[in-house]
């Protein structure tokens, strides 16, 4: 592992100069207009914003040293921040709505605002405007309504857009395939409904794509195939229909993908199974058909195998033998028939993974007649 040393007498500097330059008087009115838009009675997370240097001990605010403008805030309910240590509590609780008011710090750089579990009210739209040095939006945990800004695309920085576990509804904004920087994305768990741009491929820096637990329609796009950097691609628990592009399994560094809990049909792609990088594939809950491609060799490396609850039919692939690593098969639920093969990875696991099929027959399931 390589150690990468920081010169000493810098960072002393910075700390130094922000620690000495004040706050401009509009930064601090904007963040006292933001405070007076939220309530949390039990942390006195905003009883240090007072006097007239926000840049100076405000909790969860930082500035940058060179100009005394606010470039941070980063405030989380859960947090193993001494401030949670000392009211004995793990987690905080804020109500009330995100001021437009924060558009005015307009050297913003991150906007942190998580698990407060009770902040409502849509997301300011001005944020895409009025905030182009956003890199970070991390808002994950509240309550947040209405749609995503339609012109989140504006925020070219951005690498990290993070408004998971909210109540937002509305459309994937079709801007938004224009942030060339963006690396991770999480929608999960929110009330957003209509297609995945079609050219959702376009980001081409995009890491992370989450967005299970929502009302997504339509088919998955083609393009997402194209993507080199993409390692997580999660759209479990829609409403996506189709079938799966085979293309998915060419994307050089994709570990994980989980398309589980949808209306997905055609054939299982053998490419898809033949992905080296591959390791937590769940496909369950379908209407998947045709058989299991047998298309497995000693480079297979599956923590999660999980393909129950489809119309797949067949013989349980013998490659699956050859196989490096089987942590978890589920095969459950489908009408494969004729005989269990014997020896690893298949006689690890239980019955469980194989019942309610058509006609599958030895162990762990009953002898073959």
């Amino acid at each position: 592992m390589a150690t990468f040393f920081i010169p000493l007498v810098p960072v002393l500097f910075l700390s130094l100069l922000s620690t000495a330059i004040s706050c401009s008087d509009s930064d601090r009115t904007a963040l006292l207009d933001f405070k007076a838009g939220l309530s949390e009675p039990y942390l006195g997370i905003f009883s240090s914003w007072t006097g007239t240097n926000c840049c100076s001990n405000w909790y969860g605010v930082n500035c940058d040293p060179t100009n005394g403008r606010v470039a941070d805030i980063t405030l989380r309910g859960e947090s193993e921040d001494p401030i949670f240590v000392r009211s004995g509590r793990n987690s905080g609780l804020m109500s009330g709505k995100l001021s437009s008011s924060i558009c005015k710090l307009d050297r913003l750089t991150n906007l942190v605002v998580a698990d407060w579990k009770q902040i409502t009210g849509p997301i300011p739209e001005c944020i895409t405007t009025s905030l182009p040095a956003l890199r970070i939006v991390d808002l994950p945990g509240n309550r947040l309504t209405g749609p995503i800004p339609s012109s989140i695309g504006k925020l070219s920085h951005l690498t990290v857009l993070n408004l998971a576990d909210n109540q937002l509804t509305g459309k994937i904004p079709a801007s938004l395939t224009s942030m060339s920087d963006l690396k991770h994305l999480d929608l999960t768990n929110n009330q957003i409904s209509g297609l995945i741009p079609s050219d959702f491929g376009n980001l081409k820096m995009l890491s992370r794509a989450l967005m299970a637990r929502n009302q997504i329609s339509g088919s998955i796009p083609s393009s997402i195939g194209n993507m080199n950097r993409l390692a997580d691609l999660d759209l479990a628990g829609n409403q996506l229909c189709g079938s799966i592009p085979s293309n998915l399994g060419s994307v050089p560094v994709l570990s994980s993908l989980y398309l589980d809990d949808n209306k997905l049909t055609g054939n299982i792609p053998p490419k898809l199974l033949q992905s080296k990088g591959l390791g937590m594939l769940n496909l369950s809950k379908n209407a998947l058909e045709g058989e299991i491609p047998d298309v497995f060799d000693s480079k297979s490396y599956f923590m999660i195998l999980d393909l129950s609850y489809n119309k797949l039919s067949g013989k349980v692939p013998h490659s699956l033998s050859s196989a490096a690593y089987v942590g978890h098969l589920d095969l459950s639920h489908n009408h494969l028939c004729g005989t269990i093969p014997t020896g690893p990875p298949y006689d690890q696991f239980e019955a469980t993974s194989f019942v309610s099929n058509a006609c599958l027959c030895g162990f762990p399931l009953s002898k073959c007649e």
